[in-house]
């Protein structure tokens, strides 16, 4: 299974440093969380975390660390470009019951719009079906268009629902991706301005 083999993919572009996806055991997290953490900029931190954010607090770090594979688990994108593996990115899945997994992500800034936070989403969609997982959820600031088109370009059967503070993604992901609804057919007429 997914979770427990540690399945790696491994992208190499034809220039460059080689790219791994994991999923991070449980134990251990603390230097990568601190990692990607510090490759944001105070703008990503804010729309990653909804607050300005100049360091993680001891109890958030703790809380983002507390990994147990399956009701809280997180996938992170390493580069290697030398005998080290540098963490750009992470994607964290909590359970929220109800088949469905809120999911947050954050990419460091130097390595944004390069197609690294696709390939940690398609990677946390797959991680959460192996689970048992049929949806995906995530809270998003309004103004925050790189997420929304970044969750559009990846799942395009995704669902958006505004709201006062934060505006609401929701995937179908397996076999609840293929259905379409009365509800989807809206959304995306809504969503082209049709």
């Amino acid at each position: 299974m997914f979770a427990r083999t540690q399945k790696s993919t491994i992208v190499r572009s034809c220039v460059g440093p080689m790219i791994h996806i994991r999923t991070l055991p449980p134990g251990g997290a603390e230097r990568i969380i601190d990692a990607v953490f510090n490759g944001l900029s105070p703008r990503s931190r804010y729309l990653r975390y909804h607050a300005p954010l100049p360091r993680l607090s001891e109890a958030v770090r703790r809380q983002l660390a507390d990994l147990d594979g399956r009701h809280r688990s997180a996938i992170v994108a390493e580069v290697t470009d030398g005998p080290e593996a540098a963490p750009i990115g992470l994607v964290e899945l909590a359970d929220t019951g109800d088949g469905t997994a809120e999911v947050a992500i954050a990419v460091v800034d130097a390595w944004q719009s390069r197609g690294v936070g696709r390939r940690l989403l398609r990677a946390a969609a797959e991680h959460a079906e192996a689970l048992g997982y049929t949806r995906l959820h995530g809270r998003v600031l309004p103004g925050n268009d790189a997420m929304r088109r970044l969750t559009r370009r990846t799942f395009p059967q995704a669902r958006l629902r505004l709201g006062s503070d934060t505006d609401a993604l929701d995937v179908p992901i397996g076999p609840a991706a293929s259905t379409v609804t009365h509800a989807d057919v809206l959304a995306d007429l809504l969503h082209r301005g049709g």
